[in-house]
């Protein structure tokens, strides 16, 4: 096999960034995807893009669980079982990865939130923080990430209203977002009419809602790469489908039509990745084994490993790979599996009488919502409260798909002649506000290899070890609690919310996001993280690892505008200093 300059490990959102950037600089880039190609024609042509059954409740986009699963236990003295169904997190697969049936919710971190530790140890001190909570800073702050977020913003021709440009606050916008050095690409999205209730009663109580920053793109938009994108008619098929209308950011409507016009690039798919393939001394990549369609194991040579899968499945092949201490729970020692965190979500359904028509059908994966964001990261007093973190509240709705959008008044049957009534009386005068909130590390929070289960291909399973904290409980009820203030100011005629309580355990059947991090963690010192500040591993300098694995607790927002901006900001590293003197970009 000839050798390349570089190997991808799959074609998601930060493979396809570090495939072209690294292509568009003259380098042999070879893109290994384990699923098949899809794209926006022939795959989501409309009406067979609209398939409820196929996508949303049977998955067609993602990891078939008969083929590789994950173990799960809660504590580290249970006994961890392999999942055939789960809605937590969605293991994706196919060309475009997560990237492809995401929503679009594209939002920038505060720039507290990547030295979130030191933002709290300072404010609150030491001793606010629990014992067993591990969080970190990012050895990166958000002005120097803030060309790269803007690079990405634009990619996908985002949607929104700019609250702080260039130091100036903008009403309308985010008062506690960080500088932006120019507005959004293209406007907001119109709101629904669910945002514009959220909206008004929002306001009444004080609030600053704005609308939700978007990759539905809201008008005709040319990229950078001269792609171009479609606006959004709010068809509510958006999470879990690819978008037929060009109008959602995805590898599909982006990056893939410039890149795969590149002679030096070349995609394999149906080739998975097993294992990094190191050099006798152990500190230096010499490509990657896979294997292909028929079952063949192949083995790629490349000068640089760029390894871009899904989170989980970072961790799981830098583990099979023997790159990086393992995490060990019990010392506090080891790299690789430390950080696990994930989000912790409540909702409400709220519904209202036949006097006001919502029409929950017409709605986009993220644009056309409302947020509220004064109780997220750290923009309120968390010192009387006894937790850090927080989240965001949104109104609007994602759709009214008739399956998994489909909401009934409380106290209504399961089953039968009433919850066909109440299903039909109700459906076009509901809609939902949600809180989407951060989970922090913990030393007991930690993903590694399954001693007992393993995969079609033989290879160990990864276990995940995980349940919610104390922290956690607290800031979902009072979060919940701002919610529910909206809610009745909306005055509808009825509401029924879901929140994690105390004692609930984490349950991966049960939708909340499915935005899983950490386990491959960035940092400024190699005894506490596996990559430094340009997400280049500590030990391998020729590999540099993309994705959610790097963050070292999870945020309140969505983990996709910091995705995008650090695989960008990870890729003018490469091109502007590794390539010209390959090796450590960080003293160790």
């Amino acid at each position: 096999m000839k050798a390349a300059d570089v190997v991808v490990i799959g074609l998601g959102w930060t493979g396809a960034i570090l495939s072209m950037e690294l292509a568009r600089d003259g380098l042999e880039v070879v893109a290994l995807e384990r699923g098949h190609n899809r794209d926006t024609s022939p795959d989501f042509t409309y009406p067979k893009a609209a398939d409820e059954l196929k996508y949303a409740v049977r998955g067609d986009l993602f990891r078939k669980l008969s083929l590789e699963t994950v173990t799960v236990r809660h504590r580290g003295a249970d006994v961890a079982v392999p999942y055939r169904q789960y809605n937590a997190f969605l293991l994706p697969d196919h060309v475009g990865g997560a990237g492809l049936h995401w929503n679009g919710q594209l939002y920038r971190p505060s720039p507290e939130d990547l030295k979130f530790r030191t933002r709290n140890v300072e404010r609150y001190g030491s001793k606010f923080l629990p014992k067993d909570m591990t969080i970190q800073d990012y050895d990166v702050t958000y002005d120097e990430l803030e060309p790269y977020f803007d690079r990405f913003e634009y990619l996908n021709g985002t949607s929104g209203q700019a609250g702080n440009l260039d130091g100036k606050p903008l009403p309308g916008g985010n008062p506690h977002e960080g500088r932006r050095s120019r507005a959004f690409p293209t406007p907001p999205v119109a709101d629904t009419q669910a945002a514009i209730l959220f909206a008004k009663a929002a306001r009444e109580l004080g609030h600053h809602p704005f609308p939700q920053p978007s990759a539905n793109c809201s008008q005709p938009f040319t990229n950078p790469y001269g792609v171009r994108l479609g606006p959004c008619n709010l068809c509510g098929f958006c999470e879990r489908f690819g978008c037929f209308l060009y109008s959602k950011g995805s590898p599909q409507t982006t990056i893939l039509p410039a890149l795969r016009r590149l002679p030096n690039f070349t995609l394999r798919t149906q080739s998975h990745v097993t294992r990094i393939k190191l050099d006798a001394s152990g500190k230096r990549a010499i490509g990657v084994t896979y294997v292909d369609s028929s079952g063949a194991e192949i083995f790629q040579p490349a000068g640089l490993v760029i390894l871009a899968s899904f989170q989980i499945n970072n961790v799981r092949t830098m583990l099979l790979s023997g790159i990086g201490k393992p995490y060990d729970p019990q010392t506090g020692k080891g790299v690789i599996g430390k950080n696990f965190a994930y989000q912790m979500m409540s909702a409400t359904s709220v519904f209202f009488g036949n006097d006001v028509a919502i029409n929950p059908f017409i709605a986009a994966g993220s644009g056309g919502s409302q947020i509220v964001d004064e109780f997220n990261s750290d923009h309120f007093d968390h010192g009387p409260l006894g937790f850090v973190g927080g989240g965001y509240i949104i109104g609007g709705q994602t759709g009214g798909r008739p399956i998994q959008q489909l909401a009934v008044p409380p106290g209504t049957p399961g089953w039968g002649a009433a919850w066909k009534r109440a299903a039909k009386e109700s459906y076009l005068h509901t809609t939902n506000v949600v809180t989407h909130g951060s989970v922090m590390s913990y030393r007991d929070a930690y993903l590694d290899l399954d001693p007992t289960y393993h995969d079609s291909l033989g290879q160990p399973l990864l276990r995940m070890t995980f349940d919610w904290h104390e922290n956690e409980y607290r800031m979902t009820r009072y979060l919940t609690d701002r919610a529910l203030e909206i809610v009745d100011r909306m005055k509808p005629n009825a509401k029924s919310t879901l929140i994690r309580q105390q004692g609930d355990h984490f349950n991966v059947r049960q939708y909340q996001t499915t935005h899983t991090t950490g386990g491959v963690i960035t940092g400024a010192d190699p005894a506490t993280s596996a990559l430094n500040r340009y997400l280049q591993s500590w030990d391998v300098p020729n590999l540099f690892v993309m994705g959610s694995s790097a963050f070292p607790q999870n945020i309140g927002y969505n983990p996709t505008g910091l995705v995008g901006a650090l695989a960008y900001f990870a890729a003018d590293a490469i091109r502007t200093k590794y390539l010209k003197n390959p090796g450590p970009l960080v003293a160790a």
